[in-house]
């Protein structure tokens, strides 16, 4: 394996690259994100968090479906749409309550693929679909989901907090297949049984309100190592990750493993003293789990293999998802 030139292939990835433009939001809505006093987590996380008193938050999100994958497979769209949006209540140690969401559809024959794409993700993670808005004369056809979950205030997972020192610890079902239409889409969910599904959704809250982990994002467009550093960039931190201790299903090459979307999958930060509970409590729920590097001071994503280190990531100039 070329080490260097898949590194290099990483930091051109689509999917880091896409989320550069996250900064200008930030920057416009700055005014905005904290008008009730309530907020105690904004923009930057996997989801917002409102204290609501008597120690709860309520944690919204959302999500939309890439272009590409609501051009190629309408079904597929609307239940990815559910699922990226369950995972990111799921990666704060929440649990989901509902989803609504706003369709706009310009190609008719697309819109019952779509909708029953819908309905058998909120079968499959027991997620209801509230309501939501529809164009159905679109210029084009899209689809957002938003959704709603609880925990509590004091047991949730942020992206914030990573602390140097703690591992970092990457967790992903294995027990999957790349869509046949989109080979980043590690699928661990549809052809599973909907109780092990949610039950790997209410692990996660498990290690939450355990205080196992305090710091995680659930794995996106960005990959693995993406995703990291975005959690990294959040807390103020870097990281050392060895490249061969990352779980990987063995049959996919590492250029597509690093890149790909799984249906369950998570980096976390922990204390010395909890992973191994992590670790074996995931592996009942068929999420291989293994520590695989450490939050450092400096700035940056080390990324080693065999003798080698590269720098993946830097922040010390200008933060690579400029989301925190």
């Amino acid at each position: 394996m070329d080490f260097k030139a898949l590194m290099k292939e990483l930091q051109e990835f689509e999917g880091v690259t896409r989320k550069n433009s996250i900064g200008k939001v930030i920057d416009l809505l700055s005014e905005a994100y904290n008008v009730s006093g309530d907020v105690i987590i904004d923009i930057g996380d996997d989801a917002s968090a409102i204290d609501i008193g008597n120690n709860q938050a309520i944690l919204i999100a959302a999500d939309g479906i890439w272009g590409q994958i609501m051009n190629v497979n309408p079904y597929w769209a609307g239940y990815c749409s559910v699922l990226v949006n369950v995972n990111d209540i799921a990666a704060m140690g929440a649990k989901p309550i509902a989803m609504v969401n706003i369709m706009s559809i310009h190609h008719e024959e697309i819109y019952e693929d779509l909708l029953r794409g819908i309905k058998d993700g909120c079968l499959k993670f027991n997620v209801p679909m509230v309501g939501g808005h529809l164009h159905p004369d679109a210029e084009n056809d899209s689809v957002g989901v938003a959704i709603v979950g609880i925990a509590q205030k004091d047991k949730l997972i942020t992206s914030f907090d990573a602390k140097v020192g703690e591992k970092v610890i990457v967790a992903i079902d294995l027990d999957g297949k790349p869509h046949e239409m989109f080979a980043l889409n590690w699928d661990t969910t549809y052809d599973k049984d909907s109780k092990l599904v949610q039950n790997q959704i209410t692990a996660v809250q498990y290690l939450a309100e355990n205080d196992l982990v305090k710091a995680g994002k659930d794995i996106s467009n960005p990959g693995i190592l993406g995703t990291l550093e975005m959690l990294l960039e959040a807390s103020g931190v870097g990281a050392i990750v060895n490249l061969e201790d990352i779980p990987i299903n063995n049959e996919i090459p590492w250029n597509n493993w690093l890149k790909s979307y799984p249906g369950s999958g998570f980096v976390f930060t922990a204390k010395e003293e909890n992973c191994d509970k992590i670790i074996g409590y995931l592996k009942e729920y068929s999420i291989e789990a293994n520590v695989v590097g450490e939050i450092i001071a400096e700035k940056s994503l080390f990324v080693t293999y065999n003798d080698e280190q590269f720098e993946l990531f830097n922040q010390k100039n200008n933060h690579v998802f400029k989301s925190s």
